[in-house]
């Protein structure tokens, strides 16, 4: 067994600078660069500040999160250093980079704000240890080996070794290809010259796969070519065939950082290629035609697009009209084909207004042309093809295969196979989730719980929340206007969601959506919607006993106690007014003392220095309101005044009656306007009134309970 050499810090050293040359040079990229733009700067601020939405859609506009600033922070050291746990998920779930025995890497785990951020930076193993693109990747490369089913529709030969490929593959990939394949789509086999070895082409199909390139080449006398011929191949490949990159990554695979820094790249490469050719080909050429018609479409296997199977999702149920023959047949135009051999329907033909005021009340139906090999993502697909059913029979037209969803989700499906890309508005959300559950696509549906989560923003402001519910406030600030409008349209059923999670067992989604309850608890705790999905939490629970908690209220307290408490734990607060509260608790055992000595003494008070610290000032350690009386303050007895006149050594202490630091200089309309509690009471300050927001909300889920009949 070989030792295990350790390294000089001269040696150290020399890498260190030699990797840096590296960089220099442009041949070696740096892990965390240095970015300077508008797009990162605005990632970074939404990691500071926590805004799960913003730091969602700066990632999907595709900013680098890997990337450093001017002070030599990532996006995921900000998240952890402000301790923002949903945020720090969020960018390690889409590829943040916190690799161990790093600087990056131990300084995120260092500067971690709690110990929860500092748990999910290790259980991730400081980083998400595969590339997001490798399932995608791996699919693709998985084509090249797989038998059953078969996909293949080109097959290539050189030498005496053949390749079964697939022209959607080919002509997305290779220019040379797609220029090829549309003069002739119906192209089943293609011959190379003799000369060129078949380990080169191996290599060529490689990385057109998205696979992993060979570290060593197969020459020799048992193959008849030397490695020299080979190489001279695979450098003809990449000529003829105008892979760019395919030389660089033989070259590079000997040094695993090149390699693996190539492969991300050529993979990114690559996802994009398909991605483009998709939207140019498949989507571009997705036929809309009346439902009652979409069985009667004739789509030729020879086409443009390489297609071999056909998906059909139909609009939801819509109020149809009776036709008349004349109408009939306007929407009844003859089908044509392109010169690719692509059906062109109904859509096409200009109507006039009566016509296309018929078809507007006319359930539609959506045909996308699509491929198997992509489909078989899908393990609904991969077992459907790999069966003995009708759809995996080889027709001389495309077979339509129903989709129970929208077109729209199955467009976003049909996106993430071919892409893996998962983009939709919020309101698509659950009709995604039920689409990927209908087609057994456990990524796609982790995928979408994420992007729901994020784009939900479940840690919505306090202030936010409570200028949508307070209605005797004088004037609401334009920014706040812009922001609750932006959140009316961002509104979900957050009821319809729930259940969703419930019943595809999406953790993710179950937290989320007690999260945004919690945060919104005041405008649903009242309705009746609310109270059926609180029994519906119950009934979760089979031959449930008395003792047994509601999972929803529970989450829902958890979430409530951090929407009011979390400051104050992180401020130190809470320790500040424990000690408060004992003070305030010797105050007032003295008062009684007093009161049982001294009948005659009428709510007097000891003399006890107000130090503007106590808990009676802050009241938020008491869990109530403080009403406020503009008048109070000037009330001093007589009787005190003349018991305990004030020395000039007592100037500077306040002995008498206590005053709330924010009566002073206000007027009661303008407090009243600043602190009310959700119940209509005047708190003293902006704790108090969070306290008793807080007792409120938790007597309420109390009686809910109570109502139910439910023990929790």
């Amino acid at each position: 067994m070989p030792e295990t050499t350790t390294l000089r810090k001269h040696q150290l050293e020399t890498t260190l600078q030699n990797e840096r040359k590296l960089i220099k040079d442009g041949k070696l990229k740096e892990d965390n660069p240095l970015d300077l733009s508008q797009p990162f700067r605005e990632l970074c601020e939404a990691c500071r500040r926590g805004d799960l939405k913003a730091c969602q859609e700066k990632i999907t506009e595709g900013v680098n999160i890997n990337a450093r600033d001017i002070f030599d922070c990532t996006p995921l050291i900000l998240a952890s250093l402000c301790g923002h746990y949903e945020v720090v998920r969020l960018l390690l779930d889409s590829g943040a980079l916190c690799e161990r025995d790093t600087f990056q890497g131990e300084r995120c785990l260092y500067n971690a704000l709690n110990d929860r951020i500092r748990n999910l930076l290790l259980q991730y193993d400081y980083s998400k240890s595969t590339d997001p693109l490798q399932p995608f990747a791996a699919h693709l490369a998985s084509l090249l080996s797989r038998d059953h089913p078969q996909t293949a529709d080109i097959v290539v030969t050189v030498a005496d070794e053949s390749f079964p490929l697939h022209k959607f593959i080919l002509s997305a990939r290779s220019p040379s290809f797609s220029k090829k394949l549309s003069i002739a789509p119906e192209a089943k086999t293609w011959k190379l010259p003799s000369t060129i070895p078949p380990e080169a082409f191996d290599a060529g199909v490689r990385y057109l796969y998205l696979g992993e390139t060979p570290r060593e080449l197969r020459s020799g006398p048992g193959t008849g070519f030397t490695e020299a011929e080979v190489l001279a191949g695979i450098e003809r490949i990449a000529k003829h065939l105008e892979l760019n990159g395919l030389v660089e990554a033989i070259l590079d695979s000997g040094d695993r950082r090149l390699a693996r820094q190539r492969r991300t790249e050529e993979t990114l490469k690559g996802r994009d290629q398909m991605e483009s050719w998709f939207r140019e080909n498949v989507l571009k050429h997705k036929l809309v035609i009346e439902t009652d018609k979409a069985n009667e479409v004739k789509w030729t296997r020879d086409n443009g697009i390489f297609a071999d199977v056909l998906l059909r999702a139909d609009e939801p149920l819509a109020e149809e009209i009776p036709q008349t023959d004349h109408n009939k047949q306007e929407l009844d135009p003859p089908y044509f084909e392109t010169a690719n051999r692509i059906p062109v329907g109904p859509t096409s033909r200009p109507s006039s207004p009566a016509s296309s005021l018929s078809s507007q009340k006319v359930r539609k139906s959506v045909l996308f042309a699509v491929h198997r090999a992509m489909l078989l993502r899908s393990d609904f697909f991969n077992a459907m093809f790999s069966s003995t059913f009708r759809e995996a029979q080889i027709t001389e037209h495309l077979q339509i295969i129903p989709v129970d969803c929208s077109p729209k989700a199955l467009e976003v499906v049909l996106t993430y196979l071919y892409t893996d890309k998962v983009e939709f508005p919020l309101s698509l959300g659950v009709e995604v989730l039920y689409a990927a559950d209908l087609l057994l696509i456990e990524r796609l549906k982790s995928k979408a719980a994420v992007l729901i989560s994020s784009l939900g923003n479940g840690n919505m402001k306090l202030q936010q929340v409570r200028n949508e519910n307070e209605k005797s406030s004088k004037q609401i600030d334009t920014t706040q206007k812009e922001t609750r409008e932006d959140a009316e349209e961002e509104e979900i059923d957050i009821y319809e969601l729930i259940r969703a999670g419930w019943m595809f067992r999406v953790q993710r989604l179950e937290e989320f959506a007690a999260r945004y309850l919690a945060y919104r608890l005041e405008s649903h705790i009242d309705l009746p919607e609310f109270a059926e999905l609180v029994a519906e939490s119950a009934t979760r629970i089979t031959q449930r006993q008395e003792t047994d908690s509601i999972e929803l209220v529970d989450d829902i307290r958890f979430y409530l106690s951090e929407r009011f408490r979390l400051r104050f734990e992180d401020s130190g607060l809470d320790e500040i007014m424990g000690e408060n509260c004992e003070v305030a608790k010797i105050e007032e055992e003295i008062i009684n003392v007093a009161e049982v000595d001294d009948p005659t003494n009428n709510n007097m008070k000891p003399d006890i220095p107000n130090w503007g610290s106590g808990c009676g000032s802050y009241s938020a350690c008491a869990f109530a309101s403080v009403s406020v009386t503009p008048s109070a303050s000037h009330s001093a007895s007589p009787a005190r005044e003349q018991q305990h006149p004030k020395t000039p050594e007592d100037e500077a202490i306040d002995v008498s009656d206590r005053k709330s630091p924010q009566v002073i200089g206000l007027d009661s309309e303008d407090l009243s306007a600043a602190f009310r509690t959700l119940d209509g009471n005047v708190a003293g300050d902006e704790f108090a009134r969070d306290a008793a927001d807080y007792r409120i909300l938790l007597d309420k889920l109390d009686r809910l309970l109570e109502k139910l009949d439910l023990e929790a």
